[in-house]
């Protein structure tokens, strides 16, 4: 059996045309992939097909080809543009005697190597682990040894059920370890709310520029490049806009064409800032041809993470690489859209408009009865709402005049009958 090797830098990148389906990941942005990951592109080999074969997903001639091209050029990888069964994958390491990669595997590498802080590590490595258990089903025939030697004789635990249960239990360590760190997440969300400070996430597709345009806002310095995935880890900042108005600003990790389930899955504790958020800023690249199919991808994921009745902003982004495209914002069907600049600061001045008019629409002043057997209910109110006056009825009852996200507002009354909202509708 082929033994992997432990890496290789020069690739060939295989990209097929599948005419019984719609949806095709992009050659070009594959290729952006490979470059991200850190291997030189050797050449490229395309194909149209009607349907994957389900023997080496290219059919046996385009498997002759590229194994041609694995010996001119010595490549130590091959790259898929596609997702690959685990027979596919072992039969073409196989007949092609390298390393081979399906676009998951690439992604995941990615992943590994930007990986920063101990809950992204753990993130990646959980949904490593995810992807290497389906891989253990048909991958390596030589798991399914039995164990040998003195009192390992007999019909013992194979190899192949040994890895399956050592993968089940780290998956399940890291899950536990995960389910802290969500916790943890959750206890500063509760500080945010009670000093009421709105949660303002940024989503877009890699490599639309998320990162600039929080540093910019924000004064901070995360790592920025012109790469796919240069950002993994969340990162929150509090930001003042020019009228005082204050709010917590998320960057999170860009999304892409085909993003694998396990690293969906993986990082739902980071997109948990996401989903909760007051706003999105969804940033697309202006300069991007097939803009209006990178937002169509990136609201498909945000539907898949529970953040697609979040309210959004659409911030075109990048309108420096331009020809002619002034700063301006204009509204349709109730959505907003910024057009800017994240380099030269154009279009900045109607972004903290739109911010501070946004977040301002938000909160309501209301006064609300609460039963003087409420303690719980009042003592909650003071927690989560500013509280601007309080008075007290004559049957003991409390007159609260109070400041707070009108959602918020209309989810407490509506979860918990005991708070009557008065001197308004």
């Amino acid at each position: 059996m082929f033994e992997r090797p432990g890496g290789g830098e020069r690739a060939i990148l295989v990209s097929m045309t599948l005419t019984r389906f719609a949806e095709q990941a992009s050659l070009d942005e594959f290729v952006e992939l490979a470059h991200s990951a850190g291997v030189t592109t050797a050449t490229k080999v395309t194909g149209t097909r009607n349907a994957p074969d389900p023997h080496s997903f290219v059919g046996r001639g385009k498997l002759e080809e590229i194994e041609a091209l694995v010996q001119e050029h010595q490549a130590e990888v091959v790259l898929f543009n596609h997702a690959l069964s685990p027979a596919q994958e072992r039969n073409l390491e196989r007949a092609l005697q390298c390393r081979v990669l399906d676009r998951t595997g690439v992604i995941l590498d990615i992943f590994a190597q930007r990986a920063r802080s101990f809950e992204g590590k753990l993130q990646v490595e959980l949904a490593q682990l995810k992807h290497l258990s389906t891989r253990l089903v048909r991958g390596w025939t030589h798991l399914e040894r039995q164990k040998g030697g003195i009192g390992l004789r007999g019909p013992g635990e194979t190899q192949l059920e040994t890895d399956r249960r050592l993968l089940a239990e780290r998956i399940k360590h890291i899950n536990k370890r995960l389910e802290k760190v969500s916790q943890q997440r959750e206890l500063g969300r509760k500080a945010r709310r009670r000093a009421q400070l709105p949660v303002v996430s940024l989503v877009g597709y890699t490599n639309a520029g998320k990162s600039t345009l929080f540093n910019r806002l924000t004064h901070a310095n995360v790592f920025i490049a012109d790469q796919l995935f240069a950002t993994l880890d969340a990162t929150l900042r509090r930001v003042t806009l020019p009228d005082k108005t204050a709010l917590i600003l998320a960057d999170t990790v860009g999304f892409i064409q085909q993003l694998p389930h396990d690293l969906v899955a993986a990082f739902r504790a980071t997109l948990e800032e996401t989903r909760q958020a007051r706003l999105l800023l969804h940033v697309v690249d202006a300069s991007d041809t097939e803009r209006q199919q990178r937002i169509e991808q990136v609201n498909a994921v945000l539907t898949e993470i529970g953040a697609a009745e979040v309210q959004q902003i659409i911030i075109y982004n990048k309108i420096d690489r331009l020809d002619d495209c002034p700063a301006r914002c204009d509204s349709h069907e109730g959505v907003t859209r910024i057009w800017l600049s994240a380099v030269s600061g154009a279009g900045f001045d109607l972004l903290y408009e739109v911010l501070a008019k946004q977040i301002s629409q938000e909160k309501v002043q209301r006064w609300v009865r609460v039963p003087a057997q409420a303690g719980d209910l009042r003592a909650h109110l003071f927690a989560e709402a500013t509280v601007l006056q309080e008075q007290f009825a004559d049957n003991g009852d409390c007159l609260i005049e109070i400041e707070m996200p009108a959602q918020l507002l209309t989810q407490l009354a509506e979860t918990d009958p005991r708070l009557q909202l008065i001197n308004g509708n």
